[in-house]
This record gives C-alpha cells, structure tokens and sequence, in this order.
C-alpha cells in the first residue's frame, strides 16, 4: 500500500489515504494538487510535513518512474535509446543488463523502431511512447503519468493502456482528464483545491458530474 499520512506538500493537504495496488486515477482541474501528489509518491519532492510510505518504505527507497505531461521538455539525451538507457545507467547496471532494459522497454510499448532516432525528431505522441517506455525500462514499483497522454491519439492511448497495466509496476498514479483512463482503474481519487474531494466509486460519480456539466 502507499500510505499517506498528515501531508502537507505545496498547495496539498491530505489527512489520511492508502492507495492500493494496481491503476489509480488521479482525477482533478489544473491547480488541484495531481502532480504533487505524484512528485510525493516519486520522492521527486519531499513534503513540508507528513509521511508518505511505499510498502513500509520511503518513496526515495522505492524504484520509481516518472513519465511527465510535457515529454518534450523532460527528455534529457539526444538519441532514444540513450534515454531508455539513462536509469538503467545511473543504477550502474551492467551494460548487457542496460541493453536488456532497454529493448523490452521499447518493444513493450512498441518504440522499438525509435531506438535510433534524435529525439528532436519525435512528434509529440512519439515523444510520449519515448518517455513512457523511459519511464518502464527502470522496471519501477511506482509509476507515475502525470498527464502524458494528452498528445496520444485515441488508437496509441488504446494500445498503451494495456501495456502500463501490464508493465509490473506494483502502483500506477495516473493523472488525467481521460473519462475512459478513469472509468477503468481499480482506484480513483479526485482533488479539489489541494484536498481529497472523493474516492472510489463516488470519485467516478464527481467526474461523470463534471463532464456533464462540461458538455
């Protein structure tokens, strides 16, 4: 479970929940708290006050991948399979283990016709599938998509959802704006202003109500 206890990180305040494992939803408006509750559970960023814990431990002892809203800003190499290759690399995997990494990552989440390409060439879903299979090739307990699937067309996100259910990591945190992402996670919470407005089934309720009223 990762359980979060007396949190205060940003804007964010939560008193008290456990994410199970599987596929939570992390549904909310622009400003709500989703990518900080994500960069909490990463260990990207370390609360003001509060704990959270990943099965007992630290998110900064937990293996944790992160696949951010804008790709094009968060690829750091020039070529795709240098990017695949980076946490393979700074863990101070062998290479052949770091080559292993790298292809199943990339066939996976089909990029694997990619590998050669600079990533300045990628077109913004193609950079997305890029972070994405970054982000598994680490195989991490914790993955976070922090909106990533804005520049997916409806045929890739389809394709994709599969492979990140099936990836092997124990919690996924998505955050998005997808009524299909939510309606099919095992968990969903929706954020309101920095604070847990709904969970579960009446999270579900609270999305459908705001799509409604959107329509």
């Amino acid at each position: 479970m990762i359980e979060i206890r007396d949190l205060a990180a940003r804007n964010l305040r939560v008193p008290s929940i456990t994410l199970p494992p599987g596929l939570t939803a992390v549904i909310g408006l622009n400003g709500a708290g989703k990518t900080t509750l994500l960069e909490v559970c990463c260990g990207l960023l370390l609360p003001d006050a509060g704990t959270v814990l990943v099965d007992g431990l630290a998110p900064r002892e937990t293996d944790a991948g992160w696949v951010s809203a804008s790709s094009d800003r968060s690829l750091l190499f020039s070529r795709v399979a240098d990017e695949l290759a980076s946490s393979g690399r700074f863990a101070r995997l062998p290479p052949q283990a770091v080559d292993r990494c790298v292809l199943h990552a990339a066939r996976l989440t089909g990029a694997a016709g990619l590998l050669d390409r600079s990533t300045r060439t990628l077109s913004g879903g193609e950079q997305s599938v890029v972070a994405l299979a970054a982000g598994l090739a680490g195989a991490p307990t914790v993955l976070a998509l922090d909106e990533f699937d804005g520049h997916l067309d409806r045929e890739t996100l389809a394709g994709l959802i599969p492979v990140v259910r099936n990836s092997g990591a124990r919690y996924v945190l998505w955050s998005t704006h997808d009524p299909a992402i939510a309606a099919g996670a095992d968990h969903a919470i929706v954020l309101e202003g920095g604070v847990v407005a709904a969970e579960g089934g009446a999270a579900l309720s609270l999305f459908d109500a705001w799509e409604g009223g959107a329509a």
